[in-house]
């Protein structure tokens, strides 16, 4: 029954079907008559006129016509998924198969700077695993975490528009954020979509992979950990801060941050994650917020044991500018020796740290806020067995963030070079 569904009226498929029938049945002909022809030893006509050209003509037919019928009802197929879009189809069948090909590469992180990185990375592989911190406390995923008991879906969310392989628009529609006079003021419709999800299914983790399906994304998103994790951050004068968005309040905070830790401390990662990790050929840690994006996720119990045991590649990329309130004056080297304190020495190989000027339009905007261009003090890098890799990272934008394209050829070149790709 299924089978004469395609011959139903407006499949658009019947005429590709009828000529790629067609070409088989020239093609075949002429084969079947230049067999009979070797086998026999003798002339034998086809049809009317000299039997050599009739067949050559027959047989060259058949072909154009095959290919020809393949190519239409293929089109006529993919224009069904795909609509409103020229497909090249050549061009098309080996990207993805290329991409399919790519590095395993597992990406750990969370706020702005994680994305970035992802947006990049998925122009080169579909084996991405982006592994999220889930500690935000903070907007539109702290008041859906306290009020549906959900872990905060905010930085999944914008790793799952980063990876989309979807219409601009279904991208834009998950970013999209209620502003006008409301209950739903403040809130994100992507947040919402994976509250409500997680609510319809019972199951948060699958709410993340039926929006994974939704986006069409390349690669997964998962949690560091499923555990109800509260940040809390001990300052060098002794004051302890609980909660994400009041750590990285400049506003609250004037001292610098000694150590942060995970409440309850005995949080367990996610199996996928720690699977992930063994698996990979790289495994990158940032950018993003150092102590509130990064390092949350390595105080998941076991997850700096499985980084540090994994054979992958591992890298470091430092952030460019640093954040009032939490890296006030901390150099490449700093911000190293804050993540070796808390998982231990030896967790990355490499550290990628930026080495262009930031313009001065947009230095005198951070400045005013207390942020400033993150020193590189290569030499106390190198002392501490770090392999330091210095480039122009900064994008052309009216923020002073990392350039998607620019740092992800440069994992891939390390990775090359490595011999691991």
């Amino acid at each position: 029954m299924k089978r004469i569904k395609w011959l139903s009226p407006g499949m658009e498929v019947k005429r590709w079907i009828f000529i790629l029938s067609l070409g088989v049945l020239f093609f075949s002909l002429a084969v079947s008559e230049t067999f009979l022809l070797v086998r026999n030893k003798v002339f034998v006509p086809l049809f009317a006129g000299e039997w050599g050209t009739t067949n050559t003509v027959l047989g060259i037919l058949g072909i154009i016509l095959m290919v020809l019928g393949i190519k239409k009802l293929v089109r006529s197929i993919l224009h069904t998924f795909i609509p409103d879009k020229k497909i090249d189809l050549l061009s098309t069948i080996y990207y993805k198969r290329q991409l399919k090909r790519g590095p395993r590469v597992v990406a750990i992180g969370g706020g702005t700077g994680l994305p970035v990185l992802l947006h990049g990375l998925k122009e080169y592989t579909n084996n991405i695993t982006a592994i999220v911190t889930v500690a935000d406390d903070g907007g539109s995923s702290g008041r859906l975490r306290r009020e549906f008991k959900v872990p905060p879906p905010g930085d999944i969310r914008n790793c799952l528009v980063a990876l989309a392989d979807s219409e601009p628009l279904l991208e834009e529609l998950f970013q999209y954020r209620f502003r006008h006079d409301s209950h739903l003021k403040g809130h994100n419709f992507g947040n919402l979509f994976i509250t409500v999800l997680s609510q319809v299914t019972g199951d948060f983790e699958k709410a993340i992979k039926e929006s994974s399906k939704v986006l069409a994304i390349r690669g997964q998103v998962i949690p560091s950990t499923l555990s109800d994790v509260i940040l809390e951050a001990r300052f060098e004068d002794g004051k302890l801060i609980k909660g994400e968005s009041r750590i990285s309040d400049s506003r609250e905070n004037k001292g610098r941050i000694r150590r942060v830790y995970l409440n309850p401390p005995d949080s367990r990662p996610t199996q996928e994650a720690l699977t992930a990790i063994k698996e990979a050929d790289a495994i990158i840690l940032g950018p993003g917020s150092l102590y509130t994006s990064v390092i949350p996720n390595l105080l998941v119990k076991g997850m700096a044991e499985a980084i540090l045991s994994s054979p992958a590649i591992k890298i470091y990329v430092c952030n460019v500018m640093t954040q009032p309130g939490e890296t006030d004056g901390y150099t490449a080297a700093d911000h190293t020796e804050a993540i070796f304190l808390h998982t231990g020495p030896g967790i990355f190989d490499y550290v990628i740290v930026n080495m262009e000027k930031v313009p001065r339009y947009l230095l005198r905007k951070y400045q005013e806020e207390g942020a400033h261009p993150v020193v590189i003090d290569e030499k106390r890098l190198l002392e501490m067995g770090l392999k330091v890799i210095k480039e122009k990272l900064i994008s052309n934008t009216n923020y002073v963030r990392h350039d998607s394209g620019k740092l992800s050829r440069i994992i891939m070149k390390l990775l090359v070079d490595q011999k691991l790709i």
